[in-house]
């Protein structure tokens, strides 16, 4: 019996890894609908069978690189009236450093699969943070889609449009007028 090298990653892993990483530059850059499976094999160095191999589709890719983990903060420990700023300023921050949820903000506006996967992320995500806080669990569906509404509107603004009052605003102006509104959101009585 031989004895088995000391695990080290896979050769696949980091071909995956490759993958991704030039899938998700591609998309930010190109949007959906112009990045091509070729264009980001030859960015990963790879030959595009193994895009289709380990993804199946530009599809497949997309949904795997769009994979987003919005680091939204616990806010259990935060008093009630700091939530929206703490929200707002999460997601600026998260805008500034992350050119993938940009460009998934890009695709989601002309593209169903965008559309769809960006539906899923705030979902999912926002919508547990929604229900942790406002006052009527059974609401906080709308109330997390109201929240997005806001965030997904500046960055829009800010981001993808670059509209000149939004992306002259300092963070702490753009966190003085978002965070009332997405704080009402999430914790003021229903109207």
């Amino acid at each position: 019996m031989t004895a088995q090298a000391p695990s080290s990653p896979r050769r696949s892993d980091a071909t995956k890894a490759a993958i991704l990483e030039a899938a998700r530059e591609r998309f930010a850059a190109d949007g959906y609908e112009r990045a091509t499976i070729r264009a980001i094999a030859r960015d990963a160095r790879i030959d595009p069978s193994m895009v289709m191999r380990y993804y199946g589709s530009k599809e497949g890719l997309f949904a795997a690189a769009s994979e987003i983990d919005l680091r939204i903060p616990g806010l259990g420990a935060l008093p009630a009236k700091h939530i929206g700023a703490v929200l707002v300023e999460h997601f600026l921050d998260r805008w500034e450093q992350d050119d993938v949820l940009t460009g998934l903000l890009r695709v989601g506006v002309t593209n169903e699969a965008g559309a769809e996967r960006m539906r899923a992320v705030f979902a999912e995500q926002l919508g547990p943070v929604a229900a942790g806080v406002c006052p009527d669990p059974a609401d906080a569906p709308r109330r997390a889609a109201l929240v997005a509404s806001q965030i997904l509107g500046m960055a829009l603004a800010r981001y993808v449009l670059r509209i000149g009052p939004a992306v002259s605003m300092s963070r702490q102006e753009i966190i003085s007028w978002l965070a009332p509104t997405v704080q009402r959101y999430l914790t003021a009585e229903q109207p």
